[in-house]
């Protein structure tokens, strides 16, 4: 198992986006977000099709226990069915300086 990941998930909006990115890099459950402030999704709910504007956030995470990450998300946000999808990094092709700064960023206790 990767002891670094990427942690994808969606908002509905910007402020919400910032406000869980701010939460979760000072609780050191992720050493840094990035927000895409604007895309638009189309998906399949409760029968229907459905266009919404969104926000993607991807997290940096350090860590091999993501629980605390995910329950803490969906915590914070206001979706039935919250998107948190998690990819690993691989370290052999990754900026070992950048996974070093991942690690004290990110594997504090909550």
């Amino acid at each position: 198992m990767s002891e670094y990941h990427s942690v994808y998930t969606t908002w509905p909006d910007d402020a919400s986006a910032r406000s869980a990115a701010r939460a979760l890099v000072s609780e050191g459950l992720s050493a840094c977000a990035n927000i895409f402030p604007a895309v638009t999704s189309v998906y399949e709910w409760e029968g229907e099709i459905v266009e919404d504007a969104e926000c993607v956030m991807i997290l940096k995470v350090a860590g091999t226990d993501l629980a605390p990450l995910r329950a803490r998300i969906s915590a914070l946000h206001s979706y039935t069915v919250p998107c948190i999808v998690t990819l690993p990094i691989e370290q052999a092709h990754s900026n070992p300086d950048y996974l070093a700064w991942l690690d004290d960023h990110s594997r504090r206790e909550v």
